[in-house]
C-alpha cells in the first residue's frame, strides 16, 4: 500500500512511502483488540473505591427495641443495612483490575487496529519535522494544514520529542505517542492517524522482527 508523503504545510512533497503489508493490509482481529482495550482500561483503573460495611460504621451495638411485640421487623442493631446510616451489603472494596494478556495477542491487536485505520483510509504520512522551542501555536498551525483541527488524532514519532509533545499537551482531541509506545486504545480512538516518515520505518521495525 502506497501512501503520499505531505509537509507539516499540507502540502504533497511529491514522494511516496510503501506501508508494509505485513502489517497495514492483514485482516482485522475484532477480538484481540477488544481482549487488549479491555486490559489497557483496566489497568488504567484505580481500584482504590472502598464503601463501610455493617462492622466499620460507627454506631450503638445495643439493641435498638424489644424482640417481640412491636407489631415490625425484629432489628438487633442500628448499623444494620436496612437503616439509614447503617453499613452497605455487598459494598465495594480496593481491587487490583488488571489481568494479564500473551505478547503475541497484544500484538494482533495493534496491527489489526492499525490495519483498520489503512483500510478505512485515515491514516496520512507526514514529513519528519522538529520544533526548536515548546510553541502550542505552531501545533495548531500544523494540526490546521493537516486538515485535523477539531479532530481527534494521534501524531506517530519514531523517538521522544520534547519540544512536540509539550507543544501538543493543552491542545485537545490530540494525543502524541513513540512508535514504540503505541498502544490499540488510543489507535482506535483517534478519527485520524498521523504518522512521520521515520515512525513507519520504526513500525516496520518492530513488528516484522
Amino acid at each position: 500500500m502506497e501512501l503520499n508523503i505531505v509537509n507539516i504545510k499540507g502540502e504533497d512533497t511529491g514522494r511516496k512511502i510503501e506501508l508494509p503489508d505485513s502489517i497495514f493490509a492483514i485482516e482485522p482481529n475484532d477480538h484481540a483488540i477488544y481482549l487488549d482495550v479491555k486490559q489497557y482500561m483496566a489497568n488504567n483503573r484505580q481500584g482504590t473505591h472502598k464503601a463501610k460495611e455493617r462492622n466499620e460504621v460507627s454506631g450503638s451495638t445495643r439493641k435498638i427495641k424489644k424482640q417481640k411485640g412491636t407489631g415490625t421487623a425484629r432489628a438487633g442493631s442500628i448499623k444494620s443495612p436496612v437503616f439509614r446510616g447503617g453499613g452497605r451489603i455487598f459494598g465495594p472494596r480496593p481491587r487490583n483490575y488488571s489481568f494479564k494478556l500473551n505478547k503475541k495477542v497484544k500484538q494482533l491487536a495493534r496491527l489489526s487496529a492499525l490495519a483498520y485505520k489503512a483500510k478505512n483510509n485515515e491514516i496520512t504520512i507526514v514529513e519528519d519535522f522538529v520544533l526548536d522551542t515548546p510553541k502550542t501555536k505552531e501545533f495548531n498551525a500544523i494540526r490546521k494544514n493537516l486538515q485535523v483541527d477539531g479532530r481527534r488524532f494521534l501524531l506517530v514519532l519514531a523517538e521522544a520529542n520534547r519540544n512536540v509533545y509539550l507543544s501538543a499537551r493543552n491542545i485537545p482531541k490530540t494525543e502524541v505517542s513513540v512508535a514504540s509506545g503505541l498502544n490499540t486504545y488510543s489507535i482506535m480512538k483517534a478519527k485520524r492517524l498521523l504518522l512521520t516518515e521515520s515512525s513507519v520505518e520504526q513500525i516496520a521495525k518492530l513488528y516484522n522482527e
